[in-house]
This record gives C-alpha cells, structure tokens and sequence, in this order.
C-alpha cells in the first residue's frame, strides 16, 4: 500500500522517539538550562509505541528509525527493538545515536535487530567537540564507532552539523574520512531551532560546502534510494565511502520528504517543525487500533508542503530537538 500526501509525495518512514532524555546538552539541540523532563506518565510506553508502529506499517510505513533524545538510555530498549523488528512489513529497522554508550551497546543492539547507525558527530577535535556538547567525551564516541563495526553493522552515517566559526575548519577533515573507510557523512546546515540571535551567522549553505570540498577533492554524483531521505550524495573520487549534502536552509529538501513523527510523550507530526501535532495517548487506551491508524493517516493527508524554521515569524516557539527526535 502506497501512502501519498496531497503533495504527491510518498511516504513510507517513521522516525519514533523513545526518550526525551539525552547524556549530552548540545548547543543547537537543547537551551543551556535544559528543558524539563517528561514523568513517566506523560511518555508513551514501550507497548503503546509498538501499536503505533504497528499501525504504521499496515498503513505502508516502510522503514523506521529510533531516535531520541539520546534512546540508548531509555531502559528496555533492546526488547523492544526486537519486537520492532519482528513486524511483517517493515523493511528497514535504524537508530540515530551520539555514540555515548554505542562501545557497550553495539553487539546488544545488531543482535536486537537494528540494521544500521546513525552517529551525531560534530567535531573530531576533543575540546571542540566537549564545548558543542557541553561535556562530551570525543573518545566514547570513537570507540562507539569502532564497536559498531566490529559488531558487523554496515558503514556507519556520521551526521555533522556545520557551524561557522565552531566547527567549519574541520569539514575537509570529516571529508577525508570517507577516503579509506566506507563512511557515509553527512553535512548538515545549522537550523535556527532554538530561536537563537544571528543564528544565520553561523548557517553555512550547502552549496558553499560542496565548492569547499569540491576544490579540495573531485566529487562525482549519486543517485539516492527511495528511503534514503533528503540528503543530496556524492562520493570523492577513488574513495571508499560517500559524503551528503542536507539543507534544510538554502535548499528547502521538503520536497522530497518522506516521514512522518512521533515523539515520545505521543504527538503525531507531519513535519519536525509543525507548530502543533495530533496528541495518540486518549487513543491509544483501548483496544481498538482503528483510531490510531487513521489520526496517522490524517497526520500524512495533512502534512505541509514545506517547513517555515528559517521564515521571519513572531512568536515562534523554540524547538527543542530532544523531545521532538530531530
């Protein structure tokens, strides 16, 4: 069954936050004093969200990525991985995480049924990298990666987001890893999601990226999978792995988006940077799965055709990208 918005678009990917709880403050992701913390009760369990995946899937969901917060540090997590992806259906079971506790976890999560990692990883420099994340410990990222190939997971995506005058001295250097690893990584352009002053400041364009690598290494184009999301792909010629370009900023890639949301405390969105969403909790106390599947069919109907995060807008609300599973 193909699942297609009023903008012809096809959807077939979930991403499902477990946890809006996270082992690092990462300066565009969370404000400096934090947000408060869902109770208990307010997050869905680890059985309603199984329902709701569930649903997704018999809808023409695809493809399902775990995300946070940070979601290895949600307990019962691998259980639940494990019935996610015993679902008839559903082709791709991933996780996004920042490596944190990936050196312990990696063997657990490739036994659990997880295909495939996507790391956060913002700078390879020690005390770049502590200061973005507000006390991150560059080495358990690395030793993370490390346990994840020795686990047997496919080439990990290494996600960086780009910030002038942070960490833009180092894209040539994330670049360069892919030349001798079957790396995927991923260059994001900074999104204003915390409302912050001269955010555009330090928003570099995706385009001034590929000219900056570009000039250092011949790039050559690729072709993207179906389920592969809004990232534009190129690979260094001669090079083991491949590098993307995402811009949410200067390229507008809401075109091509294919995914729907539902964060842990149980809202349905259509889009990251939906002002509002469709609250499943009320609907997810029976035992009919009837409601759930058609709020997410209406989330799909309903989905804008593009974002407005870097319009000028009063009164926009701060987007805090943990309790969301950005």
């Amino acid at each position: 069954m193909a699942l297609i918005d009023s903008y012809g678009r096809r959807i077939n990917y979930l991403r499902l936050s477990v946890t809006d709880r996270c082992n690092l403050r990462c300066t565009y992701c969370m404000p400096l004093e934090g947000i408060p913390k869902l109770q208990h009760g307010d997050m869905l369990s680890f059985e309603d969200m199984y329902r709701v995946a569930t649903e997704a899937v018999a809808l023409g969901v695809e493809k399902i990525r775990i995300t946070g917060g940070e979601p290895l540090v949600r307990k019962g997590l691998l259980g639940f991985i494990e019935r996610l992806a015993a679902i008839s259906g559903l082709k791709e079971l991933v996780l996004t995480t920042n490596g944190m506790l990936l050196e312990e976890m990696a063997l657990p999560l490739r036994r659990a049924g997880v295909q495939r990692l996507n790391i956060s990883l913002d700078s390879l420099n020690p005390e770049t990298f502590a200061l973005i994340t507000r006390g991150g410990d560059l080495n358990k990222v690395l030793e993370g990666i490390a346990a994840a190939e020795a686990a047997g997971f496919p080439p990990v995506k290494i996600n960086m987001v780009v910030m002038r005058g942070v960490n833009d001295a180092e894209v040539l250097d994330f670049a360069a890893l892919t030349l001798s690893k079957p790396h995927t990584v991923r260059f994001i352009e900074y999104m204003p999601t915390l409302r912050d002053k001269g955010w555009s400041s330090q928003c570099i364009a995706g385009n001034e990226l590929l000219k900056l690598i570009g000039e250092q290494y011949p790039l050559l184009p690729l072709v993207g999978t179906e389920m592969a999301g809004p990232s534009r792909n190129f690979k260094i010629s001669g090079a083991s792995g491949s590098i993307g370009i995402i811009t949410p900023i200067s390229g507008h890639f809401c075109d091509s988006c294919n995914r729907i949301r539902v964060t842990a405390s149980g809202m349905a969105r259509g889009c990251l940077f939906a002002a509002d969403g469709t609250d499943l909790k009320p609907h997810l106390r029976g035992s009919e799965n009837g409601p759930v599947r058609e709020i997410l069919r209406g989330i799909i109907t309903g989905k804008p055709g593009r974002h407005q995060l870097a319009d000028d807008v009063s009164g926009r609300d701060v987007v805090a990208m943990s309790r969301i599973g950005g």
